[in-house]
Formats: structure tokens, C-alpha cells, sequence
């Protein structure tokens, strides 16, 4: 996985995921495939102004709404954090995911941006948390249990 923190405010991330990339899509509009990744509910709605909400553990629960989706090949919503905590709010952040075909898998090309230059290092972190997690779920496999999906977890992450 490759790695890159710009100074335009954003985290972006390009790997290879051996899966198509129809298959890589339905893991950021499905509910049931998102959940298999990353949170442990989620309420989706993909379609120009629907709802992205995920709770990732009880405690971070992110929201924004999509606004663009071309299937297979981008999905684009706004993102950020509901309870006031945090640094980044529903919607503050955008999130863009362009997927292309890759010989038999798909190549991910990943930007979060209009984050706070306090923020773009756990987001980093989380994200490459997860991106593991959807590597190996969308090529069949299975992920085991999120250590993050607990409270316990969700502090313990807390203090990295």
C-alpha cells in the first residue's frame, strides 16, 4: 500500500485489491459489505445526497452523505464525526475512491480531503486500519473480528 499525506489537507492511499472492481464498489454502498470492513452498522443510502452513516464501535460513529457515484468506478461522499468531539463534523471532509480495473484485481486511488492538519494522522491511521480489513474481505477472505469494533478497542485506539 502505498502512502502519501499531501499538504493540500488530505490523506491519500493507492493499492491493489484482488478483487474486480464491481466487487470493490459494493463494499462502499452495501450496507451488509461495509460492516464486513469496517463498522459494525451501517446506514447507507447511494445516491446523490443519501445518507453515509457508520458506527464504527458505539462510541465513532461517522457520517456525511454521498454525492457522487459512477458504478464501478468512483464513489465520492462527505465525511466526519457525529457527538461534537471531534475536530472534523458530519460532512466537514470528503472522501473520493476511483476504482480501475488492474489486471485481475482493481487499483484503489483513495483521497481524504479538507482535514484539519491535526487530524490527517489518525485519520491516516484508521483508514490503513481498515483498507487491510477490505484487502482481505473483498478477495474472499476473511478479516477476522475488528479489534476496533468494541469500546475497549475504540479507547485503546484512541491513545495511538
Amino acid at each position: 500500500m502505498a502512502k502519501a499525506e499531501t499538504a493540500a489537507a488530505a490523506v491519500e492511499r493507492e493499492l491493489r485489491i484482488a478483487a474486480s472492481p464491481e466487487v470493490v464498489y459494493e463494499f462502499f454502498v452495501e450496507p451488509d459489505r461495509m460492516i464486513q470492513w469496517m463498522g459494525r452498522k451501517a446506514e447507507l443510502e447511494p445516491r446523490p445526497g443519501g445518507i453515509f452513516r457508520v458506527d464504527l464501535n458505539g462510541r465513532h460513529i461517522s457520517r456525511g452523505e454521498y454525492v457522487e457515484l459512477d458504478p464501478p468506478n468512483r464513489v465520492v461522499f462527505t465525511f466526519g464525526w457525529e457527538g461534537g468531539t471531534s475536530v472534523v463534523e458530519p460532512g466537514a471532509s470528503t472522501v473520493e475512491v476511483n476504482l480501475s480495473a488492474d489486471g485481475d484485481g482493481t487499483l484503489m486511488r483513495f483521497v481524504h480531503r479538507d482535514l484539519p492538519e491535526e487530524s490527517r494522522g489518525s485519520h491516516g491511521h484508521g483508514w490503513d486500519h481498515y483498507f487491510e480489513r477490505l484487502e482481505t474481505v473483498a478477495a474472499g477472505g476473511d478479516p477476522g473480528e475488528d479489534p476496533w469494533n468494541t469500546p475497549e478497542g475504540a479507547e485503546a485506539d484512541q491513545q495511538t
